[in-house]
Protein backbone atom coordinates (compact mmCIF):
# COMPACT_ATOMS: atom_id res chain seq x y z
CA UNK A 1 0.00 0.00 0.00
CA UNK A 2 1.57 3.04 -0.85
CA UNK A 3 -0.44 5.70 0.44
CA UNK A 4 -1.90 6.64 4.31
CA UNK A 5 -5.51 6.37 5.58
CA UNK A 6 -6.76 9.03 8.52
CA UNK A 7 -9.58 7.53 10.33
CA UNK A 8 -12.31 9.92 10.73
CA UNK A 9 -14.42 8.20 13.00
CA UNK A 10 -18.53 9.15 12.24
CA UNK A 11 -18.51 12.09 10.26
CA UNK A 12 -22.09 13.83 9.65
CA UNK A 13 -22.63 15.05 6.34
CA UNK A 14 -23.43 17.98 4.49
CA UNK A 15 -27.09 16.78 3.21
CA UNK A 16 -28.18 15.05 6.05
CA UNK A 17 -26.40 11.97 6.14
CA UNK A 18 -23.90 10.65 8.63
CA UNK A 19 -20.72 8.54 6.70
CA UNK A 20 -19.85 5.73 9.11
CA UNK A 21 -15.98 5.11 10.32
CA UNK A 22 -15.12 7.56 7.66
CA UNK A 23 -11.80 6.88 5.95
CA UNK A 24 -9.44 9.63 4.11
CA UNK A 25 -7.00 8.15 1.99
CA UNK A 26 -3.70 9.97 1.06
CA UNK A 27 -0.40 10.44 -0.05
CA UNK A 28 2.26 13.10 0.76
CA UNK A 29 5.32 13.71 -1.33
CA UNK A 30 8.25 16.22 -0.20
CA UNK A 31 9.41 17.11 3.48
CA UNK A 32 7.01 19.57 5.54
CA UNK A 33 9.55 22.31 6.72
CA UNK A 34 9.88 23.72 10.37
CA UNK A 35 7.71 25.93 10.53
CA UNK A 36 4.79 24.25 8.04
CA UNK A 37 4.89 26.98 5.44
CA UNK A 38 5.66 24.78 2.28
CA UNK A 39 2.41 23.11 1.99
CA UNK A 40 0.12 22.03 -1.02
CA UNK A 41 -2.91 20.14 -1.78
CA UNK A 42 -3.57 18.63 -4.74
CA UNK A 43 -7.07 16.77 -4.98
CA UNK A 44 -7.85 13.75 -7.38
CA UNK A 45 -10.76 13.65 -10.15
CA UNK A 46 -13.29 11.74 -10.75
CA UNK A 47 -12.64 7.95 -10.79
CA UNK A 48 -8.74 8.53 -10.31
CA UNK A 49 -6.39 8.10 -7.02
CA UNK A 50 -3.45 9.62 -5.88
CA UNK A 51 -0.91 8.06 -7.84
CA UNK A 52 -2.75 9.08 -11.25
CA UNK A 53 -1.89 13.13 -10.21
CA UNK A 54 1.96 12.28 -10.06
CA UNK A 55 2.28 12.89 -13.44
CA UNK A 56 2.61 17.42 -12.14
CA UNK A 57 4.90 16.55 -9.39
CA UNK A 58 8.85 16.36 -10.14
CA UNK A 59 12.19 18.06 -9.56
CA UNK A 60 12.03 20.76 -11.17
CA UNK A 61 8.58 21.40 -12.05
CA UNK A 62 6.00 23.51 -9.99
CA UNK A 63 5.24 20.81 -7.53
CA UNK A 64 8.76 20.26 -6.95
CA UNK A 65 9.07 17.99 -3.95
CA UNK A 66 12.02 18.91 -2.56
CA UNK A 67 10.46 22.45 -2.19
CA UNK A 68 7.05 21.58 -0.92
CA UNK A 69 4.93 19.27 1.05
CA UNK A 70 2.71 17.95 -1.35
CA UNK A 71 -0.87 16.65 -0.17
CA UNK A 72 -2.79 14.37 -2.73
CA UNK A 73 -6.07 13.54 -0.64
CA UNK A 74 -8.33 10.96 -2.60
CA UNK A 75 -11.75 11.74 -2.93
CA UNK A 76 -14.44 10.05 -1.11
CA UNK A 77 -16.06 7.50 -3.62
CA UNK A 78 -13.10 6.47 -5.32
CA UNK A 79 -12.31 3.00 -3.81
CA UNK A 80 -9.59 3.94 -1.65
CA UNK A 81 -11.38 6.90 0.72
CA UNK A 82 -14.31 5.94 2.12
CA UNK A 83 -16.79 4.43 -0.55
CA UNK A 84 -19.57 1.82 -1.60
CA UNK A 85 -16.99 -0.57 -2.20
CA UNK A 86 -15.12 -0.36 0.98
CA UNK A 87 -17.54 0.15 3.95
CA UNK A 88 -19.09 -2.25 5.67
CA UNK A 89 -23.00 -3.15 5.83
CA UNK A 90 -25.65 -1.34 6.12
CA UNK A 91 -23.93 1.40 4.31
CA UNK A 92 -22.16 -0.28 2.02
CA UNK A 93 -22.89 -0.22 -1.82
CA UNK A 94 -26.05 1.15 -2.79
CA UNK A 95 -27.04 2.40 0.69
CA UNK A 96 -23.65 5.05 1.13
CA UNK A 97 -24.59 8.06 1.71
CA UNK A 98 -24.82 11.66 -0.32
CA UNK A 99 -21.34 13.24 -0.37
CA UNK A 100 -20.49 16.86 -1.61
CA UNK A 101 -17.46 18.83 -2.62
CA UNK A 102 -18.02 20.36 0.65
CA UNK A 103 -17.46 17.55 2.52
CA UNK A 104 -14.55 16.15 1.10
CA UNK A 105 -12.87 19.13 1.45
CA UNK A 106 -13.67 19.02 5.54
CA UNK A 107 -12.23 15.96 5.60
CA UNK A 108 -9.32 17.44 3.61
CA UNK A 109 -8.94 19.52 6.07
CA UNK A 110 -9.15 17.58 9.27
CA UNK A 111 -6.35 16.01 7.40
CA UNK A 112 -4.36 18.75 7.34
CA UNK A 113 -4.73 20.83 10.27
CA UNK A 114 -4.94 18.01 12.55
CA UNK A 115 -2.45 15.74 11.07
CA UNK A 116 0.61 17.35 10.33
CA UNK A 117 -0.79 21.31 12.20
CA UNK A 118 -0.94 23.06 9.06
CA UNK A 119 -2.30 26.75 9.18
CA UNK A 120 -1.57 28.00 5.79
CA UNK A 121 -1.76 26.59 2.39
CA UNK A 122 0.81 27.85 -0.62
CA UNK A 123 -1.42 26.60 -3.13
CA UNK A 124 -4.36 24.28 -3.94
CA UNK A 125 -4.61 23.16 -7.53
CA UNK A 126 -6.89 19.94 -9.10
CA UNK A 127 -8.01 19.00 -12.66
CA UNK A 128 -11.59 18.59 -13.47
CA UNK A 129 -13.03 17.21 -10.23
CA UNK A 130 -9.99 18.02 -8.51
CA UNK A 131 -10.63 21.63 -9.78
CA UNK A 132 -13.93 21.98 -7.90
CA UNK A 133 -12.68 20.66 -4.52
CA UNK A 134 -10.28 23.40 -5.48
CA UNK A 135 -12.92 26.47 -5.70
CA UNK A 136 -13.92 24.61 -2.28
CA UNK A 137 -11.05 25.46 -0.37
CA UNK A 138 -10.42 29.08 -1.19
CA UNK A 139 -14.45 29.13 -0.37
CA UNK A 140 -14.79 27.32 2.61
CA UNK A 141 -11.03 28.15 4.44
CA UNK A 142 -10.33 31.61 2.78
CA UNK A 143 -7.72 32.54 5.23
CA UNK A 144 -5.94 29.35 5.16
CA UNK A 145 -5.39 28.72 1.12
CA UNK A 146 -2.91 31.55 -0.32
CA UNK A 147 -3.47 30.49 -4.19
CA UNK A 148 -5.70 28.63 -6.55
CA UNK A 149 -4.93 27.54 -9.70
CA UNK A 150 -8.50 25.47 -11.09
CA UNK A 151 -7.82 23.31 -14.13
CA UNK A 152 -10.61 22.48 -16.40
CA UNK A 153 -13.43 22.23 -13.82
CA UNK A 154 -16.08 24.61 -12.36
CA UNK A 155 -17.50 26.61 -9.04
CA UNK A 156 -20.68 25.05 -10.02
CA UNK A 157 -21.51 22.26 -12.39
CA UNK A 158 -23.63 23.43 -15.20
CA UNK A 159 -27.05 22.10 -16.84
CA UNK A 160 -25.56 21.23 -19.82
CA UNK A 161 -22.29 19.09 -17.70
CA UNK A 162 -24.98 17.76 -16.02
CA UNK A 163 -26.53 16.29 -18.99
CA UNK A 164 -23.40 15.07 -20.23
CA UNK A 165 -23.28 13.11 -16.72
CA UNK A 166 -27.06 11.63 -17.02
CA UNK A 167 -25.80 9.94 -20.17
CA UNK A 168 -22.96 8.60 -18.28
CA UNK A 169 -25.49 7.22 -15.21
CA UNK A 170 -27.99 5.79 -17.80
CA UNK A 171 -25.19 3.74 -19.26
CA UNK A 172 -23.99 2.69 -16.19
CA UNK A 173 -27.42 1.58 -14.47
CA UNK A 174 -28.85 -0.16 -17.87
CA UNK A 175 -26.82 -3.06 -17.07
CA UNK A 176 -29.50 -5.63 -16.85
CA UNK A 177 -26.78 -6.62 -13.84
CA UNK A 178 -26.92 -3.59 -11.96
CA UNK A 179 -29.65 -4.57 -9.85
CA UNK A 180 -30.12 -0.82 -8.29
CA UNK A 181 -26.77 -1.20 -6.94
CA UNK A 182 -26.97 -4.52 -4.99
CA UNK A 183 -24.87 -6.88 -7.56
CA UNK A 184 -22.66 -9.13 -6.61
CA UNK A 185 -19.87 -8.65 -9.46
CA UNK A 186 -19.28 -5.39 -11.50
CA UNK A 187 -22.02 -4.72 -14.34
CA UNK A 188 -18.87 -4.68 -16.81
CA UNK A 189 -21.82 -4.17 -19.63
CA UNK A 190 -22.85 -0.82 -18.41
CA UNK A 191 -19.03 -0.10 -17.83
CA UNK A 192 -18.06 -0.53 -21.46
CA UNK A 193 -21.42 1.26 -22.36
CA UNK A 194 -20.33 4.11 -19.97
CA UNK A 195 -16.97 4.39 -21.37
CA UNK A 196 -18.39 5.09 -24.72
CA UNK A 197 -20.53 7.83 -23.58
CA UNK A 198 -17.30 9.68 -21.94
CA UNK A 199 -15.27 8.92 -25.41
CA UNK A 200 -17.27 11.83 -27.18
CA UNK A 201 -16.73 14.13 -24.74
CA UNK A 202 -13.21 13.80 -23.10
CA UNK A 203 -11.53 14.98 -26.26
CA UNK A 204 -12.25 17.47 -28.80
CA UNK A 205 -13.93 17.28 -32.21
CA UNK A 206 -10.60 18.54 -33.60
CA UNK A 207 -8.53 15.57 -31.71
CA UNK A 208 -11.00 13.03 -33.35
CA UNK A 209 -11.03 14.71 -36.93
CA UNK A 210 -6.67 14.93 -36.84
CA UNK A 211 -6.65 11.24 -35.47
CA UNK A 212 -4.58 12.25 -32.83
CA UNK A 213 -5.03 9.34 -30.84
CA UNK A 214 -3.07 7.36 -33.74
CA UNK A 215 0.43 9.52 -32.26
CA UNK A 216 2.01 9.30 -29.27
CA UNK A 217 1.48 9.17 -25.99
CA UNK A 218 -1.70 7.34 -26.74
CA UNK A 219 -0.34 5.11 -30.12
CA UNK A 220 -3.41 3.04 -30.94
CA UNK A 221 -3.68 1.96 -34.45
CA UNK A 222 -7.58 2.61 -34.68
CA UNK A 223 -10.79 3.94 -33.49
CA UNK A 224 -11.81 0.93 -32.05
CA UNK A 225 -8.44 0.58 -30.58
CA UNK A 226 -8.71 3.65 -29.11
CA UNK A 227 -11.97 3.22 -28.18
CA UNK A 228 -11.33 -0.49 -26.21
CA UNK A 229 -7.81 0.18 -25.49
CA UNK A 230 -8.00 3.87 -23.92
CA UNK A 231 -11.45 4.37 -22.76
CA UNK A 232 -12.83 1.03 -21.17
CA UNK A 233 -9.48 0.44 -20.03
CA UNK A 234 -9.84 3.39 -18.29
CA UNK A 235 -13.28 2.55 -16.89
CA UNK A 236 -13.32 -1.20 -16.97
CA UNK A 237 -11.38 -1.64 -13.34
CA UNK A 238 -13.49 0.97 -11.48
CA UNK A 239 -16.72 0.07 -9.25
CA UNK A 240 -20.32 1.10 -10.81
CA UNK A 241 -21.35 2.52 -7.34
CA UNK A 242 -18.20 4.34 -6.54
CA UNK A 243 -18.61 6.16 -10.03
CA UNK A 244 -22.34 6.67 -9.43
CA UNK A 245 -21.43 8.31 -5.67
CA UNK A 246 -18.95 10.52 -7.79
CA UNK A 247 -21.05 11.30 -10.30
CA UNK A 248 -24.09 12.49 -7.66
CA UNK A 249 -21.00 14.23 -6.19
CA UNK A 250 -20.19 16.20 -9.90
CA UNK A 251 -23.85 16.88 -10.76
CA UNK A 252 -24.77 18.52 -7.33
CA UNK A 253 -20.88 20.71 -7.42
CA UNK A 254 -21.88 24.25 -6.22
CA UNK A 255 -19.96 26.43 -4.07
CA UNK A 256 -22.80 28.75 -3.36
CA UNK A 257 -24.57 26.16 -1.65
CA UNK A 258 -21.74 26.27 0.91
CA UNK A 259 -22.59 27.10 4.64
CA UNK A 260 -23.16 31.51 4.76
CA UNK A 261 -23.85 31.84 1.29
CA UNK A 262 -26.81 32.54 -0.72
CA UNK A 263 -25.15 31.65 -4.28
CA UNK A 264 -22.46 31.56 -6.60
CA UNK A 265 -21.98 34.77 -7.51
CA UNK A 266 -21.38 35.68 -3.57
CA UNK A 267 -18.93 32.72 -2.88
CA UNK A 268 -17.09 33.11 -6.45
CA UNK A 269 -16.67 36.87 -4.36
CA UNK A 270 -15.48 35.61 -1.33
CA UNK A 271 -12.84 34.23 -2.75
CA UNK A 272 -9.64 36.00 -1.37
CA UNK A 273 -6.53 33.66 -3.06
CA UNK A 274 -4.64 34.94 -6.06
CA UNK A 275 -6.41 32.35 -8.58
CA UNK A 276 -5.20 31.49 -12.22
CA UNK A 277 -8.55 30.23 -13.50
CA UNK A 278 -7.66 27.38 -16.36
CA UNK A 279 -9.95 25.99 -18.58
CA UNK A 280 -9.11 23.97 -21.95
CA UNK A 281 -10.27 25.36 -25.09
CA UNK A 282 -12.21 22.57 -26.53
CA UNK A 283 -12.99 21.41 -23.38
CA UNK A 284 -16.94 20.32 -24.17
CA UNK A 285 -18.00 20.26 -20.83
CA UNK A 286 -16.42 22.60 -18.89
CA UNK A 287 -16.08 25.36 -21.48
CA UNK A 288 -14.16 28.46 -21.46
CA UNK A 289 -16.49 30.71 -21.42
CA UNK A 290 -18.16 29.66 -18.31
CA UNK A 291 -14.67 29.98 -16.28
CA UNK A 292 -14.82 33.86 -18.04
CA UNK A 293 -18.08 34.22 -16.18
CA UNK A 294 -16.63 32.79 -12.85
CA UNK A 295 -13.55 34.92 -12.78
CA UNK A 296 -15.86 37.93 -13.65
CA UNK A 297 -17.21 37.15 -10.30
CA UNK A 298 -13.56 36.98 -8.63
CA UNK A 299 -11.11 39.55 -7.20
CA UNK A 300 -7.60 38.53 -7.73
CA UNK A 301 -7.73 35.95 -10.53
CA UNK A 302 -7.08 35.69 -14.11
CA UNK A 303 -8.42 33.71 -16.87
CA UNK A 304 -5.83 32.06 -19.00
CA UNK A 305 -7.12 29.53 -21.37
CA UNK A 306 -4.83 26.21 -22.31
CA UNK A 307 -5.08 26.12 -26.13
CA UNK A 308 -5.43 23.26 -28.54
CA UNK A 309 -7.43 20.21 -29.46
CA UNK A 310 -7.17 17.68 -25.99
CA UNK A 311 -10.01 18.92 -24.35
CA UNK A 312 -11.14 17.80 -20.87
CA UNK A 313 -7.19 15.60 -21.44
CA UNK A 314 -5.63 18.88 -21.69
CA UNK A 315 -5.77 18.56 -18.00
CA UNK A 316 -4.66 15.11 -18.08
CA UNK A 317 -1.08 14.76 -17.74
CA UNK A 318 -1.37 13.02 -21.11
CA UNK A 319 0.30 15.34 -24.00
CA UNK A 320 3.63 17.17 -22.31
CA UNK A 321 2.58 20.62 -24.74
CA UNK A 322 -0.08 21.07 -22.29
CA UNK A 323 1.14 19.42 -18.77
CA UNK A 324 4.19 22.69 -19.40
CA UNK A 325 1.71 24.89 -20.35
CA UNK A 326 -0.42 24.03 -16.66
CA UNK A 327 3.56 23.65 -15.12
CA UNK A 328 4.50 26.64 -16.46
CA UNK A 329 1.14 28.41 -14.72
CA UNK A 330 1.66 27.05 -11.52
CA UNK A 331 5.13 28.41 -11.42
CA UNK A 332 4.14 31.74 -11.88
CA UNK A 333 1.43 31.76 -9.57
CA UNK A 334 3.70 30.37 -6.66
CA UNK A 335 6.17 33.07 -7.86
CA UNK A 336 3.91 35.93 -6.91
CA UNK A 337 3.27 37.51 -3.43
CA UNK A 338 -0.15 36.38 -2.40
Amino acid sequence: MDYEILELGDVRLQRGGTLREAKLAYKTYGELNADKSNAIVYPTWYSGQHYENEWLIGEGMALDPTRYFIVIPNMLGNGISSSPSNTPPPHDRAAFPQVTMYDNVELQHSLVTERFGIERLELVTGWSMGAGQTYQWAVSHPDMVKRILPFCGAAKTSLHNIVFLEGVKAALTADAGFHNGWYDKQPVIGLRAMARVYAGWGFSQQFYREKIYEREPIGCGSLEDFLVGFWEGLFIKRDVNNLLTMLWTWQNADIGDSPGFAGVEEALGAIRALSIVMPAQQDLYFPPEDNEWEVAHMSRAELRVIPGAWGHFAGGGLNPVDTKFIDDALKELLAQEA
